[in-house]
């Protein structure tokens, strides 16, 4: 069993899986998960070394009699598989009358799903992506206080496949992209660094998500924006309009928006580890989250989207569905089981990071709808103020409230146009205040679909990759600061 390009091999892997599942228990589930990565950088104009990686292995999954029970190996033989299902038996017959669910509310389902790839990496040979590294590190030195540069690649290819005792069978099959610019400038004591929207420029596809981050195009600009910074004057203090774009927007959604929503925070089920939630269970369908004009979707359908998918790890279908209307909250962050725990409506989004790690909520594309306002209105609104792009620091309290976050590149806003340069700007504020105070939305134009693919969560902890797209937003009376 390997990663591979053709869903019809995993046929086979389903048909060995299904084989080895026992079938005199209620449920019973085995999540098949094959992981190649690639990692390539250029730093100062020396080749690193090069980094790949392999993993694979299999999670079962018991469920009867109120009982439930996991294990996972990375022995895949029929005899390694065979011992986790044994293992997974024991825990579930242990855990008998003490599981938080009488029965599990999964359902046996079939279906596959494949990233769209317009160009293989394949195609690619390693010593074509080192010169396309090369040629983008060179072109971020274009000055001697430029002292530190690197570009750099990182490819993923993923292949799960779950089955389950009562016929289900998923096939899904990822590969993303996440390609990196960095270029740091220094003089004196002032040391500022300009990133390829710090790590926020990366999606599900080949080598065409490069040019649809403008990758080839963007050192030159990162550069000189980082020299730019040098000059700046620091970011002047005191409540002000706040205009965020997108790539900094994705951070505010992140950690103000998705982590509250997760429902297993919210029962409790994280609190020793990443804390709770300012929302409670009684808040959904009354609740203003934000203003009239906030709306966010959970939208595993997006098409090159980091965390698009057809089915979740617990083979809930994936569907578009509304989290937050016209500023109200409707549901929560949360996969079957959560549901049935909490009695509230969520999505599917129980997910797993590893072969040997347990499915659970997870943001997947979490997103802020497009408004009707181009960038040039929503600037021309502004009388004093200030943009500010791409997140570099960021500190929120334990219920993911109060929050304050800092950007590598402001620019001021004065009688509606964009003015001076402003180098360590930030803001702070309250997610339970911040999104209320949201008075503009731009347009799809401003729109852009990103992602990360390290956030955190869990214990064990799991690390996972997770989509956000944005358009730029307006807000009013923050407090914005500048720092040294």
């Amino acid at each position: 069993m390997a990663v591979t390009d053709d869903l019809h091999d995993l046929d086979a892997v389903a048909d060995r899986l299904a084989a080895l599942l026992p079938t005199d228990l209620e449920y019973a589930t085995a999540r098949y998960h094959a992981q190649r990565t690639q990692s390539l950088s250029v730093r100062d104009g020396v080749v690193q070394p090069p980094h790949s990686g392999y993993e694979a292995g299999v999670m079962i999954t018991l469920w009867h009699d109120g009982g439930v029970g996991y294990a996972a190996t990375s022995d895949l033989s029929e005899g390694g598989i065979t011992a986790a299902a044994e293992a997974a038996r024991s825990w579930m017959t242990r855990t008998r009358g003490l599981a938080v669910l009488d029965r599990s509310p999964l359902e046996h389902r079939r279906g596959t799903y494949r990233s769209p790839v317009q160009r293989p990496f394949e195609d690619l040979p390693l010593a074509d992506r080192l010169d396309l590294l090369r040629r983008n590190e060179e072109r971020l030195r274009i000055d001697p206080r430029i002292v530190d540069s690197e570009a750099a690649l990182h490819l993923m290819d993923l292949d799960r496949v779950s089955v389950s005792n009562r016929g289900g069978v998923i096939a899904q099959q990822f590969r993303t992209v996440f390609p990196g610019l960095r270029a740091t400038a220094n003089e004196g004591a002032n040391t500022q660094t300009r990133t390829y929207g710090g790590g926020s420029y990366c999606g599900q596809g080949g080598i065409e998500v490069l040019e649809r981050f403008g990758f080839e195009e963007a050192a030159d600009r990162i550069a000189t924006q980082a020299l730019e910074l040098l000059a700046a004057p620091i970011c002047p203090e005191g409540r002000t309009d706040l205009l965020l774009a997108p790539d900094q927007m994705i951070l505010q959604i992140h950690e103000s928006i998705g982590h509250p929503l997760e429902l297993d925070r919210i029962l409790g089920d994280e609190r020793n580890f990443a804390g709770t939630s300012f929302v409670t269970v009684d808040d959904f369908g009354t609740y203003r989250y934000g203003s009239e004009l906030l709306n966010v979707t959970f939208d595993p359908t997006v098409e090159g989207q980091m965390a698009s998918y057809a089915f979740d790890d617990d083979g809930t279908p994936a569907e578009r569905q509304h989290l937050i209307r016209n500023g109200i909250l409707e549901r929560g962050l949360g996969g079957t089981i959560s549901q049935a725990r909490a009695q509230v409506p969520g999505v599917a989004n129980s997910r797993a990071s590893a072969w040997n790690r347990p499915a659970i909520d997870r943001m997947a594309n979490l997103n802020v709808e497009p408004g009707d306002s181009s960038f040039a209105e929503l600037v021309g609104r502004v009388e004093r103020g200030v943009c500010l792009e791409t997140n570099n620091s960021w500190s929120i309290d334990d219920s993911r409230n109060k929050f304050q976050f800092g950007c590598e590149y402001g620019r001021l806003i004065e009688d509606g146009e964009l003015t001076a340069v402003v180098r360590n700007p930030g803001y702070r504020g309250v997610s339970a205040t911040f999104w209320r105070s949201l008075a503009g939305v731009g347009n799809r134009d401003t729109w852009r679909v990103m992602g990360t693919p390290n956030c955190g969560k869990g214990e064990p902890n799991q690390v996972i990759w997770v989509g956000h797209a944005a358009p730029a937003c307006l807000f009013t009376d923050v407090e914005v600061f500048g720092g040294e």
